[in-house]
């Protein structure tokens, strides 16, 4: 059948030059339309449940509202686990799907089960809703707003309704929140004294406010032909219009709402507070959908911004250059692009070299554009887009991707130089010469291309993140090799026909190349060397592989290389019960700190929380974004010096990562650190003295880095305690009790004042001197039955105590956190010692468990899991070379190749990183692929030269010495189209990829280097012995 496809190429030269025209053209197009994102979606279907408690406690919240909520949702279709955090006044749930579950679905069937819960919520807490749907990647984009003159109760105004509403409709943005800055709102201050003198209840203010700024309809009139709309107007933004409305009458004559209250607008309760470069603003952070766009919707956004700065106060600013995820996408892919190119540079150099020939270098070289555009065509048909992992592929693969149009154009050029050195009447024509010659190494071509295709099976096998991250590398690496073969069967036979049999150009290149000769001679002159001294290069050679099993069995693990994306994430925690105004000091001397540092260009701050934001801090905690520039100084030294800095800050904890990263970690084991040590258990303060336990006993192992506890301890609480008898003798019921701690001190939003299309909240609540102490607390006046009132502290005991700051809890159990980053050594070692330490020196009480998460896990996993597929691989290659020889012997002959192959691989990451990840096995499974060509292409002309009768030495050195020029160019293009990727692993990108790179590179080389002498011993010592019989042929 294959005859057939390279006859038919050759007899329909137009057909073949119009398909493979169309597929540029399209490819192109595809390519250019195609979205750009810096990794594959990595999103594992997350739904996350939202609920605004209304400022109850963390305790009350988890047992009024968390609670519920999880119990709904575990034991749903496709649940794998359920995180959730109760804070002060918010619940958050998040709820993990199986990897693969439509995000859709998942939606739907969290939805549904919330149905049943909705009214079981307590009076006061608002419905449970679904946050939007955002990808992993989080928030893309961040703007800080700040002005000279304008307030920041204004700037907060602008960024609610000018900034946020435009971003919005931005077609691909999810989720818009905002933090900092002053919230404006309408607030009604009752005074408890004056409510006395005046005899108005809460009851009756809370009712007038509801109504305060309303219109009302009449309907319509017909009169004189005319249809008049009828409108009662009371809606006004007006204070002194407002303070004026009528709340009752007291002795004939009415009561006023400013007789008994201040009207005026002040701030909301802040919530959170922003900075940027440690000056108060408002940072705006802008999340995108799954499965969009980045670069387009950052430009898209960045666009209607420049329009917007346009109608914009003139000294308001809009910075848009704190975090923009496109900056790490475009270098990132740029980097991937430019190893592409430099890779591609160097395949020419070596086709140039060996082949000295124009033409030949061209027809070899048209494999690359139409192989990678046949895998563009193929990624869009799949749903993919391109990031780095999928242009990390093609670089990998684009050595290996000219490599059958080598071996095809090598002996068709080969073969026509021969056919021409023949006696006229003895040559054949161009055709059949051709024909004939890429008949001869078809099979050769088609084995070894299958054989590379089933050893990245393995990589179809992975599931989880990794899966997700690693399917495109392969699904582009084997897409496009896939397309090489084919145009080696069919473009590449028929252009060497058309270019190369002319006469006149066969004439001037009768002879080899210069270095080919000599490299010829050499290699021949050694061989026979080799022959004559077998044992000695055996045994040297088994004695580098043991030497590189040993050197294995020391490397550390880990399961991805470290990030370079040119920003921090910083998370600084201070003591729970801290107030925000003092974390918000403390955050200012952290930037002000990190400002000083040379490397360090921004910072942005986000301390507390945006309002009902699933990204939200607590009122203690802070995220610190941080963008930096190298100059002088290494990343490690950097790093090492922001962590020194932060050590000497007092009274924080901190944990320092990068914005994908940390986000990575995050959703492997719901912490922001690479190793979470998670304790289970019931009781908050035994937890976190367990907790502290756990981090002196695992702080002095070697290479962890921001160990710390989460601070789930007791804050300080003012309670009101109800004394029933003495509501009794005053006749307050407990539910008009708790109506009046909620609207006194809480403050409750009863209606809304609209400034033209603008709507700000009206709150009512006590007079500040009421709400700052304790003493105010107890003096507030509460109603009587009887139109009296009574100080609180009559009715009720008002207490200090302390209660939980939050509470985590992961599958309906309560737990916390030990968290730590590896820094300058690998992961699995350092698990390994963390879980010694602890068994060593913490004892559990009854009922408390510990479990381990993060990256390590997913290492484990996927290790098992490559080892396993690479196995079944092995013995499907062993089988595809059996099926070419019909011999058993000859295929293990073809394998002594992988052991070889290790050497060298083993070696480069042992000199460089000397930890293997899982890139850097992936590397080892594409390696012993790609390995395997060169001993086919030998043992293949063996048989070949034997079945024509030539004598066992000639067929050893003369078919080695004739097969040299096809090996070292394949080997050669395939390993140094490499270089750039392994030597700029530390380029943002690149990182993935490097691994793979130095693995491929190091194991051509020594398998190259090696294969040329073995495998001709091997098989030389197997013939002289009568183990390879003729009749095997």
């Amino acid at each position: 059948m294959i005859n057939n496809i390279i006859k038919f190429s050759l007899n329909n030269k137009y057909l073949i030059i119009l398909l493979s025209v169309v597929l540029v053209v399209f490819g192109m197009r595809t390519a250019l339309n195609m979205d750009v994102d810096v990794f594959p979606d990595l999103t594992a279907p997350t739904v996350v449940v939202m609920t605004d408690a209304h400022g109850m406690a963390s305790e009350e919240v988890e047992r009024m509202v968390t609670f519920p909520i999880e119990t709904s949702v575990n034991g749903a279709t496709g649940v794998r686990r359920v995180r959730s955090a109760s804070s002060q006044g918010f619940s958050f749930v998040w709820v993990e799907f199986d990897w693969g579950t439509d995000i859709f679905r998942a939606r739907q069937i969290v939805s549904e089960k919330l149905i049943t819960i909705s009214s079981r919520m307590p009076l006061g807490v608002g419905q449970p809703v679904l946050a939007p749907q955002s990808s992993v990647m989080g928030e893309i984009f961040f703007i800080g707003v700040q002005a000279d003159s304008t307030s920041l109760m204004d700037l907060r105004t602008i960024a609610e309704w000018n900034i946020k509403p435009l971003l919005l409709a931005t077609g691909g943005v999810s989720q818009v929140t905002n933090i900092g800055g002053d919230y404006k709102q309408y607030q009604v201050l009752a005074n408890p004294q004056k409510m006395k003198f005046y005899r108005v209840s809460m009851t009756e203010l809370a009712e007038v406010c509801k109504g305060l700024s309303q219109n009302s309809t009449g309907g319509v009139v017909r009169q004189y032909g005319n249809e008049y709309v009828v409108r009662g107007i009371a809606r006004t933004s007006d204070l002194t219009t407002l303070g004026s409305s009528y709340v009752k009458s007291v002795n004939g004559k009415p009561v006023r709402l400013n007789d008994v209250a201040e009207i005026k607008i002040g701030s909301a309760v802040k919530m959170g507070y922003a900075s940027e470069n440690a000056n108060p603003a408002i940072i705006i952070s802008v999340s995108k959908q799954p499965n969009t766009n980045t670069l387009n919707v950052t430009e898209r956004i960045e666009e209607n911004l420049r329009t917007l700065q346009k109608t914009l106060p003139a000294d308001v600013k809009l910075d848009t250059k704190i975090f923009r995820q496109a900056d790490f996408i475009e270098t990132s892919v740029s980097n991937v692009q430019k190893a592409l190119l430099e890779g591609a540079v160097f395949v020419v150099l070596i086709l140039f070299l060996f082949l000295g020939s124009f033409r030949t270098t061209i027809i070899s070289l048209i494999a690359i554009p139409l192989s990678l555009l046949g895998a563009i065509l193929v990624l869009r048909l799949l749903g993919l887009n391109i990031n780095t992992m999928s242009l990390g592929g093609m670089a990998i693969a684009i050595g290996a991707l000219v490599d059958d149009a080598i071996i095809d154009v090598e002996n068709v050029y080969k073969r026509l130089r021969q056919n021409r050195q023949k006696p006229v009447e003895l040559r054949q024509d161009a055709f059949t010469v051709v024909f004939e010659a890429s008949k001869e190494i078809r099979a050769s071509i088609l084995n070894a291309t299958l054989i590379i295709i089933v050893a990245f099976i393995p990589l179809f096998f992975l599931s989880g993140m990794e899966g997700r991250m690693l399917k495109p590398l392969g699904i582009s690496f084997i897409v496009s090799l896939f397309v090489s073969m084919v145009v080696a069967m069919t473009l590449t036979p028929l252009m060497s026909k058309m270019l190369l049999s002319n006469d006149r150009y066969l004439a001037r290149n009768e002879k080899e190349k210069w270095l080919v000769r000599k490299l010829s001679y050499y290699y021949e002159e050694s061989l026979r060397w080799s022959l004559n001294h077998k044992r000695s290069i055996v045994l040297s050679t088994l004695g580098l592989f043991f030497a590189a099993i040993i050197a294995m069995s020391t490397m550390g693990r880990s399961f991805l290389p470290e990030f370079n994306e040119g920003s921090l994430t910083l998370s600084v925690i201070t003591k729970p019960g801290t107030s925000l105004e003092e974390s918000n000091n403390l955050g200012n001397l952290v930037e002000t700190e990190l400002l000083s540092i040379p490397e360090v260009s921004s910072t942005a701050r986000r301390t507390g929380r945006g309002e009902l934001d699933e990204h939200s801090q607590t009122t203690n905690s802070a995220e610190i974004d941080v963008n930096f520039d190298l100059n002088e100084r290494s990343r490690e030294e950097f790093m090492a010096d922001v962590r020194r800095t932060l050590s000497g800050i007092p009274g924080i904890a901190f944990t320092v990562g990068q914005p994908l990263g940390h986000r990575i970690d995050h959703m492997l084991s719901g912490t922001r650190a690479n190793i979470a040590v998670k304790l289970f258990g019931s009781d908050l303060n035994k937890m976190f003295s367990i907790g502290n336990e756990i981090k002196s006993s695992i702080a002095d192992v070697e290479g962890l880095v921001d160990v710390n506890v989460d601070q789930q301890i007791e804050i300080p609480q003012i309670q009101i305690r109800a004394n029933r008898d003495m509501l009794a003798q005053y006749g307050i019921t407990t539910n008009e009790f708790n109506e009046f701690v909620d609207i006194a001190f809480g403050g409750e939003k009863l209606a809304d004042i609209y400034e033209g299309q603008r709507s700000f909240g009206l709150v009512l609540r006590m007079d500040t001197d009421y709400l700052e102490n304790m003493e105010g607390i107890r003096s507030a006046l509460i109603d009587t039955h009887d139109g009296r009132k009574v100080p609180l502290e009559q009715v009720a005991d008002i207490v200090s105590v302390t209660g939980p700051s939050s509470i985590s809890r992961e599958n309906v159990q309560r737990k916390i956190v030990v968290s730590a980053n590896v820094a300058g050594r690998d992961l699995r070692g350092a698990v390994q010692d963390i879980q010694k330490n602890i068994n060593e020196s913490v004892v559990l009480p009854e009922g408390y468990r510990i479990e381990y998460g993060g990256q390590f896990e997913s290492e484990a996993k996927a290790s098992q899991t490559l080892m396993l597929t690479s196995l079944l691989a092995l013995v499907i290659i062993f089988l595809l070379l059996f099926q070419e020889f019909k011999n058993f012997k000859l295929a293990g002959i073809i394998l002594l190749n992988l052991p070889l192959a290790l050497i060298g691989g083993v070696f480069a990451i042992y000199f460089t990183s000397g930890i293997l990840s899982i890139p850097a096995i992936i590397g080892f499974i594409t390696l012993f692929g790609i390995a395997t060509r060169n001993g086919i292409l030998l043992v293949s002309h063996y048989q070949h030269l034997q079945a024509s009768g030539t004598s066992l030495t000639d067929t050893v050195t003369k078919g080695s010495a004739d097969r040299l020029n096809p090996i070292l160019m394949t080997a050669l293009t395939a390993a140094l189209a490499l270089i750039p990727l392994a030597l700029q692993g530390n380029l943002a990108g690149n990182e993935i990829q490097s691994p793979m790179a130095k693995v491929i590179l190091g194991g051509l080389i020594t398998s190259t280097l090696l294969n040329i002498y073995i495998v001709p011993i091997v098989y030389s010592a197997l013939r002289t012995r009568g183990i390879l019989k003729n009749d095997n042929l």
